[in-house]
């Protein structure tokens, strides 16, 4: 089920709300159980298997965190911890990873091996890792006895499970425990009706009209494409990603707000980054977080000399390019990240050793900018190719082809040209909105509406959005403009990861 569906938006998410506040009169487990039994409907939805496939991981790591928490030796705790990391990465390899290996293999070593065919289970790289840092932290002695079912309202929570954010039980499931989620509070229906509103905004006037230009760029003509073509297809699919993934990340939270329940931010203005340090910080920061927590850190970090600091950084992001899908082209967009934060971490260590700055701050600042900017839309190429072919064809007709006669590169051979001055309309307005407009969270920060908020990053008071006439119009207007725009064919990018 979809988040931009109109049977989601005026059947499910009513239903539910009404469900579960009512059920919360009798008792806060039964409100639970409603709340479980939702998410179980909501994943299941297009395929029962993806159901039965998420409810055999809920109940082996359930049982494989009680026993370590319960067990007192460390050597078997050990043991109890490897084997639920094993399943849970066997269980992602096997549905995301297995055909992938078979196409590798036949092509490095001439053989016929059959693939699998196997369909990749929505959502199972997020819910894989939040149980995996789960039993790491019950390893950990973080974890103390909880319930089968607070864990399992944890784990299938219907509006971070499908795209994120990857929650933290610390974070989380505390949150279960307060009385204040099982009353109704009209406070936090508005602000997560307005989150949410914001983030079908995004997604279905901005995000869904950008994917149009990115398809006959990188997926039908990459052969023919000129300077112009590559640039407005590059571009469009960096802003589709943008106000895509922003968009998710804004109905879930909202969404989740609806009961009372906080999730962290997942996005916050990655675009305005001055380095590829602080792009990670604001990118996908939940993930983020669990590559340094759960894999950079353990793997040492940078407390084994720098030379180890960088093969780490590496690993870390090449594991991470890998996480997003099945395909090379995702292991050298996490390569390149892996060297622009090398590059960035050596840039900094120059600079320290020589005192060396920009005289002008600003230019300093709009070129750190810029180049971060470029960095990420050259890496987002790999990332979106459907092979190395269109990819390299692509940053070819970008870099290369302005140097080349005649002026017919530099006119649009795959973009209509009477449309043009629309799609030239419609991507200087993205750049607006992601560099110079402030987010969400920004505008919201009064209500503190999510976990993980920035801090002193805050807008003057007469811009803050507040409960009013003006601004209530503006985000009903914002929703029926969205749900009218809803397509039955709009996916998220990240459902495919």
């Amino acid at each position: 089920m979809l988040f931009n569906s109109y049977i989601f938006i005026f059947l499910f998410l009513p239903l539910t709300i009404f469900l579960f506040f009512s059920a919360a009169k009798y008792s806060r487990e039964a409100a639970l159980t409603v709340l479980f039994c939702a998410s179980f409907i909501f994943y299941s939805w297009c395929d029962y298997r993806f159901g039965i496939i998420l409810l055999i991981s809920i109940g082996l790591n359930y049982f494989i965190s009680s026993a370590i928490i319960a067990t007192l030796s460390i050597k078997i705790r050990k043991q109890y911890l490897i084997l639920g990391i094993i399943f849970n990465l066997s269980m992602l390899g096997y549905f995301k990873y297995v055909d992938f290996f078979i196409q590798s293999v036949n092509s490095v070593t001439q053989l016929q091996i059959d693939s699998f065919n196997v369909i990749l289970p929505i959502g199972i790289s997020f819910y894989s890792f939040t149980q995996i840092a789960f039993l790491v932290d019950s390893y950990r002695g973080l974890i103390k006895k909880y319930k089968l079912l607070n864990y399992a309202v944890f784990v299938t929570y219907f509006p971070h499970l499908i795209a994120g954010p990857i929650i933290h039980h610390m974070e989380v499931m505390p949150q279960f425990e307060k009385s204040s989620i099982f009353k109704f509070s009209s406070r936090n229906v508005l602000v997560g009706l307005t989150i949410f509103a914001i983030g079908l905004f995004k997604k279905v006037v901005f995000a869904d009209y950008l994917a149009n230009l990115v398809i006959p760029v990188f997926d039908t003509h990459s052969a023919s494409l000129s300077t112009l073509d590559a640039w407005v297809g590059a571009l469009a699919y960096t802003f589709e990603l943008y106000f895509d993934f922003s968009g998710y990340s804004d109905m879930a939270i909202g969404l989740s707000l609806l009961y009372g329940i906080k999730l962290p931010i997942n996005f916050y203005s990655p675009y305005k980054s001055i380095n590829i340090i602080e792009f990670w910080r604001r990118w996908n920061m939940t993930l983020s977080r669990f590559l340094l927590n759960y894999l950079y850190i353990p793997l040492g970090g940078n407390r084994t000399g720098s030379t180890r600091r960088y093969m780490n950084l590496m690993i870390t992001m090449l594991l991470g390019g890998l996480w997003h899908g099945a395909s090379w082209t995702f292991v050298i967009w996490g390569c390149l990240h892996g060297v622009y934060l090398c590059v960035n971490h050596g840039w900094i260590s120059i600079k320290k050793l020589s005192n060396f700055s920009l005289i002008n701050v600003y230019l300093s600042s709009f070129l750190s900018r810029l180049t971060t900017f470029v960095a990420v839309v050259i890496a987002w190429v790999f990332f979106r190719a459907p092979d190395f072919q269109s990819a390299f064809s692509i940053l070819r007709a970008m870099f290369l082809n302005i140097f080349v006669w005649p002026t017919s590169w530099y006119m649009p051979n795959v973009i209509r040209f009477f449309s043009m001055p629309k799609i030239l309309v419609m991507i200087s307005i993205s750049f607006a909105i992601s560099f110079l407009l402030p987010n969400t969270y920004q505008f919201l920060a009064r209500f503190k509406a999510a976990l993980l908020v920035q801090k002193n990053d805050y807008l003057p008071k007469i811009l803050l959005w507040r409960p009013s006439l003006l601004w209530n119009s503006i985000m009903s207007i914002m929703f029926v403009i969205g749900v009218s725009f809803i397509q039955s064919s709009s996916t998220f990018l990240y459902y495919r990861f």
